[in-house]
């Protein structure tokens, strides 16, 4: 077989054998291969990073619809083999809710702004519960998906992102009962409703932040998983969801800084402001977009650095 490069670049291979006659040269046994005409310049070319946070934004928009497929799928394996299903969805910030609005309005007489506890609490209960439920399913997203991590190759950033988009179809029907709520206490929204989508985008980009940071961390410590839920309990309690700001004495100072430096204080204040008609709190809002910012830039940082030692050790 003789396999040959001409001057034009262009490889062509020819199989060849002898006669009876060793002494003859050698006749073609086979038709000529097709040739093919190597590219001029390479298809793929790989340079290194020239900054520390190097996302490749166009790699993402190429895997999109990878990442509509794991949010997908991370909904349906979340409530598959359920009773009740999605309506999970609904009931426990609803459940939730109702032993609030018992404990905290009733028994203990804590104050909600002039408005209907119940209607008080789920305003604060919903992007909470939102936010709590995806920051513990991304934070294990890279380990449950250890066999697509060691297999193919995709931006890592989609599986904790998929996490994050799966639970606003959460957060969508939990606001269906808001809405009722609002119906039955004769409770209109005014121009203030047309943040709300500013808000629940940076609800989403603080989520994915922290949801990020963690799910990467996980991969190298597995102590993550022991240790989130405990501070997730924790950090409701200083998030004003069963009491507002203003509740809280003068004296606590430390209570009023934790609040105040709480990125999710600016969110949940400034959410019922949009559905109450109520003045926003723009200092606690400015804190916010600046902690969720930094917190998306340090933990893409950490994404990054991690992000080649995920398929050995995950």
């Amino acid at each position: 077989m003789t396999i040959s490069v001409n001057s034009a670049g262009t490889l062509s291979s020819e199989i060849t054998g002898n006669t009876d006659d060793g002494d003859a040269p050698s006749r073609p046994l086979l038709a000529r291969a097709p040739s093919f005409k190597l590219p001029e310049n390479p298809v793929v070319t790989i340079v290194p990073s020239t900054s520390h946070v190097s996302i490749d934004f166009a790699d993402l928009w190429t895997y999109r619809e990878l990442l509509y497929f794991l949010t997908w799928r991370d909904i349906k394996v979340r409530y598959k083999q359920t009773g009740l299903g999605i309506a999970w969805a609904i009931l426990q910030p609803l459940l939730t809710m109702l032993i609030f609005a018992v404990l905290f309005g009733r028994l203990a007489g804590v104050p909600s702004e002039g408005f209907p506890y119940p209607l008080f609490a789920y305003a604060g209960l919903l992007p909470w519960t939102f936010f709590a439920n995806a920051v513990g399913t991304s934070s294990n997203s890279l380990v449950g998906s250890a066999h697509l991590i060691t297999k193919v190759y995709f931006p890592r950033m989609i599986v904790p992102g998929a996490s994050v988009a799966a639970g606003l179809l959460d957060f969508a029907l939990a606001f269906v009962v808001l809405i009722g709520l609002m119906i039955f206490y004769a409770v209109i929204p005014g121009w203030n409703l047309l943040m709300l989508p500013v808000l629940v985008l940076l609800l989403t980009l603080l989520t994915l932040g922290i949801g990020m940071w963690l799910s990467a961390v996980n991969v190298r410590y597995r102590d993550v998983r022991y240790v989130l839920p405990f501070v997730i309990q924790l950090w409701m309690y200083v998030t004003p969801i069963i009491y507002p700001v203003s509740f809280v004495p003068g004296k606590l100072r430390l209570l009023r800084y934790v609040l105040l430096l709480n990125p999710l204080t600016g969110i949940v204040e400034n959410f019922r402001s949009a559905l109450f008609s109520q003045p926003f709190k723009w200092t606690s809002l400015a804190i916010t977009t600046a902690i969720t910012l930094v917190m998306l830039v340090y933990s893409a940082y950490v994404f990054q650095r991690m992000e080649k030692t995920f398929a050995d050790i995950v």
